[in-house]
């Protein structure tokens, strides 16, 4: 039986079944939405590491031309924000595109893919904060102790309130930036012995082999932005504040990490960025800033760099737990999953299950790691490396599948002449971001840095595959044993409207 609560909130059979609305404004949605970004990770890991791995020196223009590409697909895929309003996001536009069975198999993509995302942030924080304690206290810290905490304090985080979330990552997310600008700014006033250089913006240095396989390091650094629409529910304005934060999140992550790349070619010179970055590594903006900016700023530095990335770890936490929360609402996981708190309004449940699977993955990979305390391989090359490429893997198919499912979308509600624009931006976004896609699987081995015929370059990418499986098999069996179930899938809240209006009906 389906009945209205007191707050304004859906119920369901006596429990929370829509999360709680007016929780957070447009400022603190951009606040969110950026840190999933983690500047800082992107700048100091993901540049450097692009540098170094495809020998490219035009890596501040790969950043123009994705930034481009997610442009053109943020045209459609905010106007659908403006229509659906659901904390599935992207499999929820996906089921109202191309129906509830493809919807299905893109719910499970997305769980699986933002989950081992985050999961793997863990490994990366577990192992800076054991490398500072080791350098600055001379004490040896297994890096999976303060993985493991990493895990505590961001289920604590992830069962507050939203808006409580929202100020977190939001400052958090202000001192990265400045720390930012204040190196940017720094190394073009400090240039490398060929000056301030515009080189790496011309086209001639995007030639060679590792094109291919950049555009996928580069579209890694812009994922968090597509998360706008996850907390539309919790907006006080969904149809106007998610489809800007959108914008303002892809503009700014364009032009700030443009910027940055180029800036640290300004600083090695253009010529020298590659070798500099081969040499140094993620160490390479540290090592940049040592010698301009000096010691106390660097160690700060190195501090930020973790509440980054842990910014990061939440803002993703919260987008698993919104997924699940959405999923368990529609049918597609248990009906526990699908409640929130009463206290805070947050999927507390999918909250808890994301935390739940971290501490097996962090685990998992801590009886595995063979190798001595201090050493990267296990909590870096493996634990986030490897999920982090699987996980933005699928994030870029979902993203593909979304930008066609707008099409379909307004082409069957007759809307395709004053759409017109938007589905020619559309299908423009779906080819770039499918070939992304098709690079990204062709030369996976690249991005784990292992042999071309290592079983895993075929293993990590079949996860997504298993995932997209398990999806559309259940969403099949569903709509033949539970046709009501599957009508509801991409629905959400607006369902449990409607049940309530029918039995209201029926009533009178």
């Amino acid at each position: 039986m389906l009945t209205g609560s007191t707050t304004g909130i859906s119920t369901y059979k006596g429990e929370q079944r829509a999360l709680r609305a007016d929780r957070i404004g447009a400022p603190a949605l951009l606040l969110s939405v950026l840190a999933a970004t983690a500047p800082l990770l992107v700048v100091a890991g993901v540049i450097p590491t692009t540098f170094a791995t495809m020998g490219i020196v035009g890596v501040p223009l790969l950043f123009v031309i994705v930034g481009a590409v997610l442009i053109l697909f943020s045209f459609g895929y905010a106007e659908m924000s403006r229509h659906v309003h659901n904390a599935g996001a992207l499999y929820a536009y996906i089921s109202r595109g191309l129906g509830g069975t493809v919807g299905a198999g893109a719910s499970y993509v997305a769980l699986f893919a933002y989950s081992l995302m985050q999961c793997g942030s863990y490994g990366l924080f577990g192992f800076e904060i054991s490398s500072q304690i080791a350098q600055h206290w001379q004490h040896n810290v297994a890096w999976w102790i303060p993985a493991l905490g990493g895990v505590a304090i961001t289920a604590v985080f992830g069962a507050l309130k939203i808006d409580l979330n929202a100020k977190t990552l939001g400052v958090l997310l202000l001192i990265e930036t400045t720390m930012i600008v204040v190196f940017d700014v720094g190394f073009l006033s400090d240039p490398g012995t060929q000056g301030v250089s515009a080189h790496a913006f011309n086209p001639g240095t995007l030639s060679g082999a590792g094109l291919g396989t950049a555009l996928c390091f580069t579209i890694a650094g812009f994922l968090g932005f597509e998360q706008a629409p996850v907390y539309a529910e919790e907006t006080s304005d969904p149809q106007r504040v998610v489809s800007k934060v959108m914008f303002l999140a892809v503009g700014f992550a364009t032009v700030f990490f443009a910027l940055s790349a180029w800036a640290i070619t300004v600083a090695t010179g253009p010529s020298g960025v590659i070798a500099g970055a081969q040499k140094e590594g993620p160490n390479l903006i540290f090592a940049l800033t040592q010698d301009r900016l000096g010691t106390a700023f660097t160690d700060t530095l190195n501090v930020f760099f973790i509440t980054g990335i842990f910014a990061s770890m939440l803002s993703f936490h919260n987008v698993v737990a919104r997924y699940a929360f959405a999923m368990g609402r529609d049918g597609l996981l248990p009906a526990a999953v699908g409640r929130t708190a009463k206290s805070s309004g947050a999927p507390a449940i999918g909250s808890f299950l994301q935390s739940a699977v971290a501490v097996v993955i962090v685990v998992v990979f801590a009886v595995t790691d063979d190798k001595p305390v201090g050493d990267p391989t296990a909590p870096v090359l493996r634990l986030f490396t490897w999920l982090g490429n699987v996980g933005a893997l699928g994030v870029v198919l979902l993203m593909c599948t979304a930008a066609v499912a707008v099409i379909s979308f307004f082409v069957k509600r007759g809307a395709a002449r004053v759409q017109g624009w938007r589905l020619v931006t559309s299908a423009v976004a779906a080819l770039a971001l499918g070939a992304i896609f098709v690079y990204s699987v062709k030369d996976f081995s690249v991005l784990l840095g292992a042999n071309p015929g290592h079983g895993l370059r075929w293993i990590l990418p079949g996860v997504i595959a298993l995932a997209a499986v398990i999806g559309l098999v259940y969403g099949q069996v569903l709509r033949v044993t539970r046709p009501e179930v599957h009508a509801r899938i991409g629905q959400g809240n607006e369902a449990f409207q409607l049940e309530k209006a029918a039995a209201a009906e029926a009533s009178s």
